[in-house]
């Protein structure tokens, strides 16, 4: 009877460890593979004129995306100037991506 404790312990903590081991491989963290954008400036944040300003220090044109809390897309345009027109969109939180050649960047925004 001892013996067949044994074996089942032994069963057990195997398959145990075997479920740990491959919960720790999916966890590893992503690797970002995409630069981050230099010099990025985003202002005024939180937004209550309807305009936000984007800069950075190449200013080449940009691709933004807007998301709302819930990651619906609710804006996406090419942004050649520094100045986007945020007054289509109600007050809350928003996310921003903002994608310049191969850099990419993403932001909390706030309108009022």
């Amino acid at each position: 009877m001892a013996k067949n404790y044994f074996y089942i312990i032994t069963l057990l903590v195997f398959l145990f460890s075997m479920s740990v081991s491959s919960q720790e491989i999916k966890q590893q963290p992503k690797t970002q593979e995409t630069a981050t954008i230099e010099g990025l400036n985003l202002y005024p944040n939180p937004v209550s004129n309807g305009k936000v300003y984007i800069s950075t220090k190449n200013d080449f044109d940009k691709e933004i995306i807007i998301f709302d809390v819930l990651g619906k897309k609710v804006l996406q345009t090419i942004l050649s100037s520094r100045e986007l027109n945020v007054s289509s969109l109600s007050p809350g939180v928003y996310i921003i991506k903002i994608n310049e050649k191969e850099a990419s960047a993403t932001r909390k925004l706030i309108i009022r």
